[in-house]
């Protein structure tokens, strides 16, 4: 398992973005994978910056495991704000855009390109669990 903290800004992006890369293309990732990983990535991690400690700031802690199956599991945790975003209900795909509420097309394209999803608080941290077979 390797691991990475940085503080939860927007300007760190790319930087767990990369981190998350390098752990993948060690473990001989299919670039499909990847790819979809790595839109999660910047989902979850951008909603940690957008949501968890506004207006202030603070860390984000980003693991990447690969287990035997083969399958890697992100772990993504922050301090901020308590907030489950597997609770809000899944947008109405067969509206048009305009007809549409704002948000929750993200989290919907995270659970529905992941092979696993979890979220809980504990210890004053919220933790979000993804899983992709590869």
């Amino acid at each position: 398992m390797k691991e990475l903290t940085v503080n939860a800004v927007l300007e760190n992006m790319p930087k767990v973005t990369e981190f998350v890369d390098e752990q993948l293309e060690a473990f001989g990732c299919p670039p499909r994978a990847q790819a979809q990983i790595d839109i999660a990535v910047d989902e979850l991690f951008g909603n940690i910056v957008r949501y968890a400690y506004q207006p202030g700031m603070g860390p984000a802690t980003v693991r990447v495991e690969v287990t035997g199956e083969p399958a890697v599991i992100l772990t993504f945790i922050d301090n901020g704000v308590p907030y489950d975003p597997l609770k809000k209900a899944d947008p109405d795909t067969t509206l048009s855009a305009e007809e549409r509420q704002v948000g929750g097309l993200g989290i919907f394209m995270v659970k529905k390109s992941m092979d696993e999803i979890a979220y809980e608080y504990q210890d004053g941290q919220n933790i979000l669990r993804i899983k992709k077979k590869i």
